[in-house]
């Protein structure tokens, strides 16, 4: 956020609670003036009383409980006003700060996805440079285009993530469910993972035969977004662990890692929108905030549910839950 937003916000921040204050002012002012307006009326109607009128009695406790029903209708009225101005005070509050949180998240999107961009695009291009330039010998040649493959699949997968968050959010997106071999999707997955990235540590145990009803390019993000996060978020040297078993109709894919853990805090904004622990100017890992937040969409969509524990000794273990029929 910029300065002169950070200042516009304190100003607007400041006036806003300065007419708050104004106004709890004015009511109670109000209520003084009327309960003083009423005490000064009731004293009058008093001197006007004549001690030996045999009515006196009756006339002195009608006036007292007129004075009496005054002043607990101006506490009714002022109670409520009150109540009124501070549950719109606390909405007017809360709106502005998801606002406001909401539009840091989007700052720290766009610059994440600017730089999640540029990145694989030079690298492609200087790729294709030294091979159009340069003579290389074959398995120099082969490292560069394998190099530049894992560059577009990482830009092609920021813009699936990009679009599927997008047509998720707007409700455009038709799930096509067909019955999909979860264990053979899965160990592709974990595959291909261990493919791309040779010199990481990625052990799988799943249970062979489990099917779910399900749309097989959400379940491939699914999967691929949470070893994808795993891998980011543990030591080069640690195992990420992919485990896929079923019992009790209860169908539980994990994915753990040996990282450095979240924090209570962090646990239940994990799977929000646009949300990455850290600033995004001094944060070394790549990302945009969607991978878990679409993981959650897509378990939501299956009517399952996904949550995120602690691993031991460190780390993370994100555990999904469908349910089979």
């Amino acid at each position: 956020m910029s300065f002169f937003s950070k200042h516009k916000l304190v100003v607007l921040t400041s006036v806003y609670w300065l007419m708050l204050l104004y106004i709890l002012a004015a009511l109670f002012w109000w209520f003084i003036a009327l309960n003083n307006q009423n005490k000064i009326m009731n004293d009058l109607r008093m001197q006007d009383l004549q001690k030996d009128d045999p009515q006196f009695a009756m006339k002195h406790n009608k006036i007292i409980a007129e004075k009496n029903r005054k002043t607990a209708q101006y506490i009714g009225e002022g109670t409520i006003f009150l109540a009124l101005i501070l549950i719109g005070a606390v909405f007017i509050y809360r709106a502005t700060r998801r606002q406001i949180k909401l539009s840091q998240q989007q700052q720290n999107f766009m610059m994440a996805v600017t730089h999640e961009l540029k990145t694989p695009i030079a690298v492609t291009r200087l790729n294709l440079e030294t091979l159009l330039k340069r003579k290389l010998e074959p398995d120099k040649q082969e490292r560069l285009i394998s190099h530049t493959i894992q560059e577009t699949d990482r830009l092609n997968v920021l813009c699936n993530n990009i679009l599927l968050a997008a047509q998720l959010d707007s409700g455009s997106y038709r799930i096509t469910k067909q019955e999909i071999n979860l264990s053979e999707l899965i160990d592709g997955c974990a595959e291909d993972f261990k493919i791309r990235f040779p010199q990481r540590k990625i052990e799988a145990l799943i249970q062979e035969g489990i099917y779910i009803e399900s749309e097989e390019l959400l379940l491939q993000m699914l999967v691929n977004n949470l070893i994808d996060n795993a891998l980011k978020y543990s030591p080069k040297e640690a195992v990420v662990m992919v485990s896929l078993n079923e019992s009790d109709k209860k169908i539980k894919l994990q994915v753990s890692d040996e990282g450095n853990g979240l924090t209570d805090d962090e646990k239940k904004k994990v799977f929000e929108k646009f949300y990455r622990t850290g600033n995004e100017n001094t944060r070394k890992t790549k990302g945009t905030g969607l991978g878990l937040y679409l993981c959650r969409k897509i378990v939501e969509d299956q009517k399952g549910k996904i949550v995120v524990s602690d691993n031991q000794p460190s780390g993370t273990i994100f555990t999904t839950t469908f349910y089979s029929s």
